[in-house]
């Protein structure tokens, strides 16, 4: 077996150890702490305790939530990061999370959650995501080709926009919508609903399948436009393409979860760093480091001030502006 091969399965297996580790801390961990083996003996019992509701009902769609969204920023973040060349790109940067952000306050403001109930939120969100995403692909193409810096320019102005629009209608909004905007836009994993949850894990999963067919393409474009032509590359079909798989995911990470930042930024620089840079073991390391950094951010966000909890994406501010950094300040390292 080649040895570079042998030393990324190496690596999956160990990230893959740590995703697992992390949640089963995460299972265990929170306001009521329950032993490993006093899991094992519910699940033998079945259902009916509180202690099987806690487990079942609130913290297992949290972990399924936190990995699949995770995974999925993560993703979306080395993706746009291949296709920019840019280190500083990241999911939100296109002006998709202003877009699902304005979405769900219009929601807010307008009372279709309590009209029609609460799966309006993800619907608008994901909405305002797609409209984004429409409008700055049609802003950047120009005779078939997409213009790159165009299109992070346009996202960028596009992101301003959405955020004025929002702090308009939180001025707007009655205190009680008031308060739901400023806990969403921060980010949160509380979702009953096992349909958007188990929509937005399949959708991770084939993301991460799909982006595997463009992981040559990847490490061609990260050489620069002209020599992945060179090497028989369609550049603006794998672009076009590229673009659409990091906006969906992107799009459904933040209409279900809200704004949680810095995981599509720090993730992929910091596995780049340690494991390489070649796509073909970055987007499934970083997918993997991407969900098991978001499962213990939300376990820190439940536990760090509990009974109370904070807005999962307060925690990986911290810590991701904090890892950000480390790696920036590291010497003889450059992204």
């Amino acid at each position: 077996m080649n040895k570079k091969i042998f030393l990324w399965i190496i690596w999956i297996l160990i990230l893959t150890g740590i995703l697992a580790g992390t949640a089963i801390l995460s299972f265990c961990v929170g306001a009521a702490s329950i032993p490993l083996k006093r899991i094992f003996s519910l699940i033998l019992e079945g259902g009916g305790s509180s202690e099987y509701s806690i487990l079942f009902d609130i913290r297992l769609p949290r972990i399924l939530l936190g990995f699949a969204i995770g995974g999925a920023l993560a993703l979306s973040g080395v993706i746009l990061q291949g296709m920019f060349r840019n280190p500083l790109v990241e999911p939100y940067t296109l002006g998709i999370s202003g877009g699902a952000a304005l979405g769900v306050s219009l929601n807010m403001l307008l009372g279709l959650q309590r009209s029609f109930g609460a799966l309006t939120l993800p619907f608008s969100g994901f909405l305002g995501a797609i409209s984004v995403i429409i409008l700055v692909y049609s802003l950047t193409v120009r005779k078939g080709a997409l213009r790159i810096q165009g299109l992070l320019l346009c996202g960028v102005m596009i992101s301003f926009i959405c955020s004025s629009l929002i702090m308009l209608i939180m001025a707007l909004s009655r205190t009680e919508d008031l308060h739901g905007i400023v806990f969403w836009v921060m980010g949160s994993l509380e979702e009953p609903s096992w349909f958007l949850i188990k929509t937005v894990s399949l959708v991770s999963f084939l993301g991460l399948v799909i982006s595997y067919f463009f992981c040559f393409d990847l490490n061609a474009l990260s050489l620069g436009e002209e020599e992945a032509q060179h090497l028989g590359i369609n550049i603006e079909r794998s672009k076009r393409l590229l673009f659409i798989l990091a906006s969906v995911l992107t799009g459904f990470s933040v209409s279900i979860a809200g704004i949680i930042g810095f995981v599509g930024l720090v993730i992929p620089h910091f596995v780049r760093m340690v494991i390489g840079r070649d796509h073909r073991i970055l987007l499934v390391a970083s997918f993997l480091s991407g969900a098991a950094f978001l499962i213990l951010c939300d376990t820190l966000a439940r536990t760090i001030i509990s009974p109370l909890e904070l807005p999962v994406g307060v925690i990986t501010g911290i810590f991701g502006g904090g890892l950000f950094v480390y790696l920036l300040s590291k010497k003889g390292h450059s992204f």
